[in-house]
């Protein structure tokens, strides 16, 4: 009987981490119903990453809240209790301030973290005493200061003003107070990210990831000098890898205290993913584009390692693979587009094309 993990990441835009897995999986199964079939739907840090550790441990429970979304509009949201001590509380950016709340709006210089600020202020009230936050897919470039000043900082004006929220706002700060500051829980915080870039220059936030966001050659200039501005008011190293994460809260939250680490070795062992991987037949990653930047840290390249460490076959399902992606880590390799004849239909209908991975890898 074959044992199958399915550590899939989520096709952004198109379908989460915790529904490809079960897509693949339930694929898997109508062609070899006795197989033994076990979801470990992998996040590095961005979108899925809640419903990853949701889907993976036993009796994780969701908490509802209800935050500032990246628009300021009241957004329903939650954060998610896992058993066990210490106390641990997973929150996601993505779902609180995240890009994709905003649909095909963009606002580079208004949105802001504060929504993700409010999931972990609400966390650390319930009783957590352990921080896991995923950074990934923000709308924002405000440095982290919406959810620094959530957690009690004080950064105002030249004259003690307040400032606007977002990156309009950052420019105007003057002074940075953080001696209000929520204590860190007793067991820490961990930081979870899928990208090194500092906060500032050619490879920091506003110069990367600012044109996803909507940011214009003048206004990744204007933000990038306020970022530096804005840099030199807080305890922490800008040139720190991470620190550039998700329009800077990554050097907000070290500025906290928070450590920050690679997204997706912290999730896989927070799941299980090793143990699950080395009593295994064959594994099965992917993600929505596996290109040339993909075995930079990205899920698929970590789990294809970690398969390797087992000596068990790797598989790859992805999207879409583009033509300068090395799959030579792969004993298999199925791209979506090319099942279905297009892009589009791929978008389209992503559950019906996972499970026709499925069968066809099953059938191989």
């Amino acid at each position: 009987m074959t044992r199958v993990v399915v550590a899939l990441d989520s096709f952004k835009g198109s379908i989460s981490a915790a529904a490809a897995s079960l897509a693949f999986a339930e694929g898997w199964k109508s062609v070899e119903p006795d197989a033994t079939v076990v979801e470990r739907p992998m996040a590095d840090g961005g979108e899925g990453t809640l419903d990853a550790f949701a889907v993976a441990v036993d009796r994780a429970e969701r908490i509802p809240v209800l935050v500032s979304g990246p628009d300021g509009e009241l957004r329903d949201a939650a954060w998610l209790r896992l058993p066990g001590s210490p106390a641990t509380a997973v929150v996601e950016l993505a779902s609180t301030s995240g890009i994709e709340l905003l649909g095909e709006r963009r606002l580079p210089w208004d949105a802001d973290t504060t929504g993700f600020g409010q999931a972990i202020r609400a966390a650390l009230a319930a009783g957590a005493e352990r921080l896991v936050l995923g950074i990934g897919s923000s709308a924002s470039t405000d440095g982290g200061s919406g959810l620094l000043r959530v957690l009690g900082a004080s950064l105002t004006g030249a004259a003690g003003e307040a400032t606007v929220a977002g990156a309009r706002g950052l420019a105007d700060i003057a002074r940075a107070d953080l001696s209000g500051l929520v204590p860190l829980p007793a067991a820490g915080v961990v930081v979870l990210t899928d990208v090194t870039n500092p906060l500032l220059g050619d490879r920091g936030a506003a110069a990367v990831f600012g044109p996803q966001k909507g940011l214009d050659a003048a206004g990744i200039a204007s933000v990038d000098a306020a970022l530096s501005r804005y840099a030199a008011l807080l305890p922490a190293d800008p040139s720190e890898p991470g620190t550039g994460a998700a329009g800077g809260a990554g050097f907000a939250l070290r500025a906290w205290g928070a450590r920050l680490v690679p997204g997706a070795p912290e999730v896989a062992e927070l799941i299980g993913l090793e143990g699950a991987v080395a009593s295994a037949d064959f594994v099965v990653t992917g993600e929505g584009s596996f290109d040339g930047q993909s075995a930079a840290g990205k899920v698929p390249s970590f789990v294809a390692s970690l398969a390797a460490r087992h000596a068990v076959p790797v598989a790859l399902v992805a999207g879409r693979i583009a033509p300068d992606a090395d799959t030579s880590a792969f004993a298999a390799s199925v791209s979506l587009t090319a099942l279905a004849g297009s892009s589009a239909a791929s978008l389209a209908t992503p559950a019906f094309w996972l499970h026709a991975a499925a069968t066809a890898l099953a059938t191989r």
